[in-house]
């Protein structure tokens, strides 16, 4: 499975992370040896709030706590009554668990609680969360309450403040007051890491700003950007910078004037050529401005980049390249896949890909050649999927393209990078109208196939209006016949998608209910859960090197309960990483290599009192209780998975192994480490 779409953000120095010396387990037993709060937990597994609301008024604190958290995965409106009163319970770990919850349900009639429980909390902790807890539940009506309370010289109010504007802005709720009061945080003295990155993700998320604001705002992230310790932050400073520089300013506000003008696209070059964290580098290459007056230098940085010795700078410069390049010819291009031997096959392969997009109509027939040349002799599957991408910006590749789709015995990971070419040609401005139809015949072969992969590209290409402006009956036909083939649970992404299809094409209201209703149930089992003590290490062996996972099982027991188990049945062994996306995530764990893979079964979703920083392992999803068995581990904090992605492990040695990750590379064998 894919994402469909990302409190504790430990913000670390690479150097410090890639140092970190593992932990032996401690060997003590996990709380679900206590039979109370196993009914609790299971009562939150088959989503039955009406079995966890008495929970919420037990005399013993500890059961008040772990109903709270357990409703926070059920998400349920209806236990918001019996959550509020807990906002006032004496013990403050409740009323974290309960604030926690609240905003996990997202339901505004937790907003005037949540406003006055701010006002009076006096608890630093807890008060952050409750002001997370109303930055999910405020409406745009109310959105005020977030700032109610004075944070002047009060870094702890002005640290919650940061993560309640922050979890608004992740939900699109932003205003001009919104922004200059994120300003105002984010230049709070002694404000802590955690809220620095709160805040400037905050405004990353804001739109349509004018002129005064922006000059704000670009001011402050200016400062951030050169100067703050935490890398995570200046990464998140280079990225809003680069979004804010492509925000128009409001029409009727003048154009900003001042001796900055132009500092934020020189401070992203030198970011993406000098910052010592190479993450930061991929989010300034990101954000290099590309109009006339700034390309020159941008491209300088580029091609600096492209010499990186870390493979993830110098495809982020490859990739900034196919997008935004002007004037270089296809050939100059392609050369520099030729001349950088050190490069790995995915860097070239983009290159290529950037050659054939900018080359003239002249030179695009010889660099398909070459391109096709070496398909036939790349050694992987997943360097001829970078191939087939590369081919995808050439119309005139189709037939070599479908080929490789169809063709008999074909990989999953070729067909599907195969049919996602096609699509990607068809976009094309250029695409043939000649061809349209044989388009349209591939198409429905794809559903016919019944592909999981295929299946999923052949229903996003029906459901652009642009692409079939009107719904064929024949084409509605295939799908609800190709849907209707789908085995459940294991393939419910692709029905999704091909419901999501449906929907569309038919302009009718979602009225078809989800099969997770009737699909299969995965009870978590509980033996296996009290079998693993707290501390419990996992190691990974990858083609890269050795990484070390810390199991979660208070916070997720079900995925680590499915976890050990598949490890246990030598599951992983020899699987891939089939999906990497530099300075966010590595994910892998599927058994067909190309994310549309699946266990026999799902499991429901377990939204732990975590968050996500760098090395967080996650259970890759294509929706609420969704999750199987492929997971991913986070480059950097990922303030937008959380809550959405259940966390079922924290690496706690070989976080350099994972920055070295790449698509393609082998899970050798996992193994528990033998508790101390």
């Amino acid at each position: 499975m894919t994402f469909r779409s990302s409190r504790f953000w430990p913000l670390l120095l690479l150097a410090a992370a890639c140092a970190r010396t593992p932990r032996p387990s401690t060997g003590l037993a996990n709380k679900y040896h206590d039979a109370t709060i196993r009914q609790i937990g299971t009562a939150q597994d088959e989503r039955n709030t009406a079995a966890i609301l008495p929970f919420l008024t037990n005399s013993n604190p500890t059961y008040r706590r772990e109903a709270a958290l357990a409703l926070a995965s059920v998400q349920a409106p209806s236990a918001v009554p019996g959550l509020i009163p807990l906002l006032h319970d004496a013990d403050a770990g409740v009323r974290r668990a309960a604030a926690y919850a609240l905003g996990q349900t997202g339901d505004s009639t937790a907003v005037d609680s949540l406003r006055v429980r701010v006002l009076k909390e006096n608890d630093g902790q807890v008060r952050r969360y409750v002001h997370e807890a109303l930055g999910r539940t405020v409406t745009r009506h109310s959105l005020p309450e977030l700032w109610r309370v004075e944070i002047l010289n009060d870094t702890s109010r002005a640290a919650a403040l940061a993560w309640g504007l922050s979890r608004a802005a992740l939900r699109g709720l932003t205003s001009p007051e919104t922004i200059r009061r994120t300003v105002a945080v984010l230049n709070s003295p002694k404000l802590p890491g955690r809220g620095r990155l709160a805040a400037v993700v905050a405004l990353s998320r804001t739109r349509g700003l004018d002129a005064d604001l922006k000059r704000l705002a670009e001011s402050t992230l200016l400062r951030v950007a050169q100067k703050d310790r935490n890398y995570a932050v200046r990464a998140a400073a280079a990225t809003t910078l680069g979004r804010i520089a492509a925000t128009a300013p409001s029409a009727a506000a003048p154009v900003a004037t001042s001796a900055k003008a132009g500092a934020s696209p020189v401070l992203l070059a030198r970011l993406a050529t000098k910052d010592p964290d190479y993450r930061v580098r991929l989010s300034a290459i990101r954000a290099l401005p590309f109009d006339a007056e700034n390309y020159p230098a941008s491209r300088k940085a580029v091609f600096f980049a492209l010499a990186h010795d870390r493979a993830p700078v110098a495809l982020t410069a490859a990739e900034w390249l196919l997008a935004h390049a002007k004037g270089e010819s296809g050939a100059a291009l392609a050369a520099l896949a030729d001349g950088n031997k050190q490069a790995s096959v995915r860097v070239r392969a983009a290159l290529l890909r950037a050659a054939v997009h900018h080359a003239s109509p002249a030179a695009r027939p010889s660099l398909v050649e070459t391109i096709e040349k070496r398909y036939a002799a790349a050694p992987t599957v997943y360097e001829k999927g970078f191939l087939l991408e590369a081919l995808s910006e050439d119309p005139a590749a189709f037939d070599f393209v479908r080929n490789e789709a169809f063709a008999a015995g074909q990989s999953p990971v070729v067909g599907g990078y195969a049919l996602g070419a096609l699509l990607t040609m068809r976009r094309n401005a250029d695409f043939p109208a000649g061809r349209q139809a044989d388009f349209a015949a591939a198409m429905r072969q794809a559903l016919g196939g019944g592909d999981v992969a295929q299946l999923g590209t052949a229903a996003e290409a029906l459901a652009d209006a642009k692409l079939y402006p009107e719904a064929l009956p024949a084409d509605l036909a295939a799908l609800r016949a190709a849907q209707a083939k789908l085995q459940l649970p294991r393939e419910i992404e692709a029905w999704q998608g091909i419901q999501q299809a449906l929907d569309k094409l038919t302009k009718a209201p979602k009225t078809t209910p989800s099969p997770l209703a009737t699909a299969a149930q995965h009870p978590i089992d509980w033996t296996v859960v009290q079998g693993v003590p707290l501390g419990q290490q996992v190691r990974l062996r990858t083609s890269k090197g050795v990484i070390l996972l810390e199991l979660k099982p208070e916070e997720a027991p079900g995925a680590v309960a499915s976890f050990v188990t598949l490890i246990g049945q030598h599951f992983y062994d020899n699987l891939y990483f089939h999906r990497v996306v530099p300075n966010f995530v590595a994910q892998g764990g599927d058994p067909r290599g190309d994310g549309n893979g699946s266990a026999p079964y799902n499991l429901r979703s377990e939204f732990g009192d975590l968050r996500y920083e760098e090395g967080s392992v996650g259970l890759a999803s294509a929706g609420k209780d969704t999750e199987s068995c492929q997971f991913f581990i986070t480059h950097t904090p990922t303030p937008h998975l959380d809550g959405r992605y259940p966390i079922f492990a924290q690496v706690v040695g070989g976080m350099d192994v994972v920055h070295k990750l790449d698509i393609g590379d082998q899970i050798l064998g996992v193994e528990l480490v033998a508790v101390q």
